[in-house]
């Protein structure tokens, strides 16, 4: 939010707009708040931690998309691939949570949104991180107002890619809302 003030001051737009300002932030209000739940969305688009999926091993021969794909091939999901996807996200390199918006900002479920992988073996706490990053997102910037501190101009959003991708060091102040 630091690098994209004007989208979090929307967020805490809507959060004003749709919450009691003494109502504690649960997952069933993530129905009332469309641009939040897109822009969570589009961060975890934007800035994925992981690269690649897990492994798997093709257990029959199978064409997937015009491509042959021999039994007991080692298969490893590009996920990146699918995040900056110019076929698939219309400003793949930009930060856009209309990616998660129709046309009357009524938020909409991508199936090629893939952040826990896909299929059965998907990860095992999806769920549960699902409902911690809109609980913990919506809490802090409804309480806080994100922003660099007054000798500081810009933070590099370049990721660190290492065994986990992961922001650069910054410091940020977060003023009370």
């Amino acid at each position: 939010m630091v690098a994209h003030p004007n989208i979090q001051e929307q967020v805490q737009k809507e959060l004003g707009s749709a919450l009691s300002p003494s109502k504690l932030v649960c997952y069933e209000d993530r129905k009332r708040l469309p641009y939040t739940s897109a822009v969570i969305k589009e961060t975890q688009r934007f800035s994925n931690i992981i690269l690649f999926g897990a492994p798997r091993v093709c257990v029959d021969d199978m064409n997937v998309l015009g491509n042959f794909i021999e039994k007991n091939t080692l298969v490893i999901p590009d996920l990146c691939s699918i995040n900056l996807d110019p076929k698939l996200w219309e400003t793949p390199r930009q930060f856009n949570p209309n990616h998660f918006l129709d046309k009357d900002g009524k938020f909409i479920v991508r199936d090629e949104f893939l952040p826990f992988g896909t299929g059965s073996r998907a990860c095992l706490g999806k769920y549960i991180a699902q409902v911690e990053l809109f609980v913990l997102f919506t809490s802090l910037v409804r309480a806080f107002t994100f922003r660099l501190p007054e000798e500081v101009k810009e933070v590099n959003t370049e990721p660190v890619i290492a065994a986990v991708v992961h922001p650069r060091p910054f410091k940020l102040c977060a003023v009370p809302h």
